[in-house]
């Protein structure tokens, strides 16, 4: 009988906690607490008195700083949204020569830094580069007879970012689409609607909170961006806060600057949530038949050259202006540096990596096992580095860092008469702290995504058989986890590489990447010197948008 079954059977399941979870949950706690560290340290410098610095900072230049992010922000959002939303549309509904080339191409410029991009078409558009000079060679006009946009400039910036930034938003809106439900549409049809018309009332709304998800991301990244910004002149927060702590000198000023940032950053958190209250995203079908609408003649002419001007002014345009400058150029440094520059950037990278998957795999399994709501939380404060600029955690990295180094150095000059000077300020583990605070979540993500996919009857078997979490992670979770574990690393790697805000501020003396080298050479208008750097580094961002886009060929459903 079911109901004399029920009792044994429950008595075969775990009533405690298995062995070591404690221990893991423990583990799993602190690591949220230290990446957390950052945004209290900048908090705190909120009730610091004010300096003359920051009256000068506050009075003059904070004006200037609001209205031009403020400015960035509406741009960057509109223009992304416009061109991601636009060519999610046309690959998902449509069916023209090209799409299927397309559909995955289009994310391509995520391949590219926001200040690699900078870099190319300042040379490429500049007053000596190949446009300007053919135009005066063609009209024979001088360098005053005739008008071209300055590059320099807040619409300059808001170009280069939404070229840079409109993958974010293709990506959220082409998977809502695809899991729609392809009879919502046709019933929309039916009902009078054009295939336009089907789509802004129907397929447009249900992918409403998607594309907010999307958009979100992109305007975090546009605050968040210091190197492009700062190679084009605008004056925004996190050009405000390298000026405050390198130019004034005053950590205060700069916290204070990153404080406000982070209270943008929390605006838009709460508007997404906002946008999003009461509406949820779920698929409307599980699988949805292939109503793409055929276009022909100049109709598909026009999707496909819809699709390709974006894609060639984020990605082909400024890498084929790379290539030609690698190639035309004798670059500048030697095979000794540029070996030093990829070893530094690879090593330090490969270290930031293994550290966040380690942790990563400790917290999404103390998530996975946990009984308690406060692990989950725990998680989830972890992966708000994500959501942090750069220079708000090298500001908070350095603040705590410096107090402690301070501190012991001043103890330990009173009792023995010893100085230790600065340890960890300036070091490489204050680097890696900081990579670890704001890439963490990337690997919490995909490492979370790899446990979804293991039953949880696997784990109720390793329980009955008695056996350890340590056990059931090595012999069970592992075998399973690998792919998610490698993907989680090599995206997590990709990311430090690119990295540039916390590395300007936080990278020991004398000890430069990449992505130093190329702002620095590009800052000092070494255009040619800085190609060969760039082209590395967009090659390397090509691999994890190689696993988007084969991810992109399989989620075609017919």
């Amino acid at each position: 009988m079911p109901s004399a079954q029920q009792p044994a059977t429950a008595a075969l399941l775990p009533t405690s906690r298995p062995t070591g979870a404690a221990w893991l949950v423990g583990v799993a706690m602190l690591a949220a607490l230290l990446v957390i560290l950052p945004l209290l340290a900048v908090l705190a410098n909120l009730l610091a008195p004010t300096s003359e610095a920051w009256t000068h900072v506050a009075g003059r230049l904070v004006p200037r700083y609001l209205l031009n992010t403020v400015w960035l922000a509406l741009g960057v959002g509109a223009l992304t949204t416009a061109v991601g939303v636009g060519a999610a549309w046309l690959v998902v509904f449509y069916r023209f020569p090209g799409v299927k080339l397309v559909e995955w191409a289009l994310i391509l410029p995520l391949a590219i830094p926001a200040y690699v991009l900078t870099y190319a078409y300042y040379d490429l558009l500049g007053f000596s580069g190949p446009v300007q000079s053919a135009i005066r060679a063609v009209t024979g006009l001088g360098p005053r007879e005739y008008w071209f946009p300055n590059l320099a400039s807040v619409g300059g910036a808001i170009f280069i970012l939404a070229v840079a930034f409109y993958p974010y938003v293709y990506l959220a809106a082409r998977t809502a689409f695809l899991l729609q439900s392809g009879s919502l549409l046709a019933a929309g049809r039916m009902l009078g609607c054009s295939q336009a018309g089907a789509f802004f009332r129907v397929a447009l709304p249900l992918a409403r909170p998607a594309i907010a998800v999307g958009v979100v991301l992109v305007l975090m990244e546009t605050l968040a961006d210091y190197g492009a910004v700062s190679l084009l002149g605008v004056q925004t927060f996190t050009t405000g806060i390298y000026r405050a702590w390198f130019s004034m000198g005053d950590r205060v000023a700069a916290a204070q600057l990153g404080a406000i940032l982070l209270g943008f950053v929390l605006l838009l958190v709460l508007l997404e949530r906002f946008f999003r209250r009461g509406r949820a995203f779920n698929p409307t079908s599980e699988h949805r038949f292939d109503d793409r609408h055929p276009l022909q003649g100049w109709q598909a002419a026009v999707a496909l050259g819809l699709c390709l001007v974006p894609l060639g002014l984020g990605f082909a345009l400024p890498v084929g202006r790379l290539v030609w400058m690698t190639i035309d150029t004798e670059s500048g440094i030697g095979v000794a540096r540029f070996l030093e520059l990829t070893t530094n950037t690879v090593s330090v990278a490969a270290v930031a990596a293994a550290i966040a998957v380690a942790i990563g795999l400790v917290i999404a399994y103390a998530t996975r096992l946990a009984r308690s709501p406060l692990v989950p939380l725990a998680a989830a404060v972890a992966a708000m580095g994500y959501a942090l600029p750069g220079p708000i955690i090298a500001i908070g990295t350095l603040v705590p860092l410096a107090a402690f180094d301070n501190a012991l150095d001043g103890w330990l000059r009173a009792s023995f008469g010893v100085s230790t000077g600065l340890l960890l300020t300036g070091s490489l583990a204050a680097l890696v702290f900081a990579y670890l605070v704001r890439f963490l979540a990337v690997s919490i993500g995909h490492i979370e995504a790899g446990f979804a996919r293991i039953r949880p009857s696997l784990d109720d078997a390793a329980s009955v058989l008695g056996t350890s979490v340590w056990t059931r992670l090595r012999r069970i979770h592992m075998p399973i986890l690998w792919p998610a574990l490698g993907t989680a690393a090599l995206i997590t790697f990709v990311d430090v590489m690119k990295e540039l805000p916390a590395t300007l501020v936080l990278r020991p003396f004398d000890f430069d990447t990449l992505a130093v080298r190329v702002y620095n050479l590009a800052r000092d208008e070494r255009i040619a010197e800085a190609a060969l750097p760039a082209l590395v580094l967009v090659l390397v961002g090509l691999i994890p948008v190689y696993l988007l886009s084969r991810n992109i060929a399989r989620s075609r459903r017919g």
